[in-house]
């Protein structure tokens, strides 16, 4: 893995598998990532971890949505003793996420941490950083490694002239040499930017020598609409490379909506299978019903359904019917009325107030 700096050309496209393939195994709880394990899809909560009935509610929500492992912040000595509750009532691996005080990464660990979050170079001294790495070895809890171009040090942004891809890469590497002397290598790497170009060229270059899982995301993306944008973007071409060994979609807003955006993004890229894909044509003149609502609808309800299809929402009986030939089941509406189409064939008229519960009738009882 320790192959000198550089960007991805065309003369080795062939290593893009071998990027994700070849990181090390790590377990977090019951989840392992890394090597050709699936990528991972990873939220953090924004309630006060010291809440623990409100804490718990959202997890278990993200869980029902799709998350595989969570992120909580550990600011007090509270929110460090309630993991230990919070673990009781949840399904997945719980990570802390510890900045400046060490002694709050000790306490996540010994109330159950799956996984802790440091910066160690914004938590003190070396000493410090030892006494973490020696409380995680004792009780066999990876940490993982981030670095935000926010928080780059005064030495790298004189050495660059300011927060540059090389910069963050070079800061990543100095943390992971800093701990693997202290003879751990049960690591996690995350460098983000919200600067997509560089994120994306961090990435390029860590990847080529980093022989830990990378942790990929767009940090502070924006609200769900920018944030979904710049995120789809960023890591569609970060996990296309080969590079990602979980993924959080980071947005301003309910955390839910990340994991639905990652598992889309997944599923586009072909890294993700299962779950249904909604289509649905951008609407014209000939749109005789509400085809907006019709399939904002229809999203959310195929969520119900732990199907592997493709469902279309078309605006008009002229195109819809062969503009649906691709989908599993399609409806496509009319005056007052839609059709409901099967594998591209036609199957029933039914009335405009029909269409949603008709689909998902049809869903229900699908290869039944």
């Amino acid at each position: 893995m320790n192959k000198s700096v550089g960007t991805v050309t065309d003369l080795d496209r062939k290593e893009k598998k071998a990027y994700r393939e070849q990181t090390k195994e790590v377990q977090i709880g019951d989840v392992t990532i890394g090597g050709s394990h699936p990528v991972a899809i990873q939220s953090m909560t924004n309630t006060r971890t010291e809440d623990v009935k409100g804490t718990v509610e959202q997890i278990l929500r993200l869980e029902a949505a799709g998350c595989e492992i969570v992120r909580c912040t550990v600011p007090t000595r509270e929110a460090a003793e309630a993991l230990r509750k919070i673990k009781k009532s949840i399904h997945i691996p719980l990570v802390a996420d510890i900045h400046f005080d060490y002694r709050m990464a000790l306490a996540a660990i010994e109330n159950g941490a799956d996984k802790i979050r440091i910066n160690p170079g914004n938590i003190g001294s070396v000493d410090r950083v030892r006494t973490v790495v020696e409380k995680a070895k004792e009780y066999g809890v990876p940490i993982r490694i981030g670095v935000n171009s926010g928080s780059l040090e005064k030495p790298l942004l004189e050495k660059y002239g300011g927060v540059t891809a090389e910069g963050i890469v070079e800061s990543a590497l100095d943390k992971i040499r800093m701990v693997e002397g202290m003879d751990y290598d049960n690591l996690v790497v995350s460098i983000k930017s919200s600067d997509v170009q560089m994120c994306v060229k961090a990435h390029e270059q860590i990847a080529r020598q980093c022989p830990y899982p990378l942790h990929v995301g767009i940090t502070e993306a924006g609200t769900v609409y920018s944030g979904n944008i710049k995120s789809s973007v960023g890591l569609g071409i970060i996990l296309h490379e080969g590079i990602g060994n979980t993924i959080r979609v980071s947005l301003t807003g309910d955390p839910v909506e990340e994991i639905r955006s990652a598992k889309l993004i997944l599923k586009t890229l072909g890294l993700r299978k299962g779950g249904i894909e909604v289509v649905s044509c951008p609407t014209c003149g000939r749109t005789q019903i509400d085809l907006i609502g019709l399939a904002e609808q229809v999203e959310q309800m195929v969520q119900e359904f732990p199907l592997d299809l493709k469902v279309a929402v078309m605006g008009c009986v002229v195109n819809g019917p062969g503009e649906a030939k691709e989908a599993d089941l399609g409806i496509a509406g009319g005056i007052g009325e839609g059709l409901l189409i099967k594998k591209g064939a036609i199957i029933k008229k039914v009335k405009e107030e029909e269409l949603l519960e008709t689909l998902r009738q049809e869903l229900k009882h699908w290869d039944k």
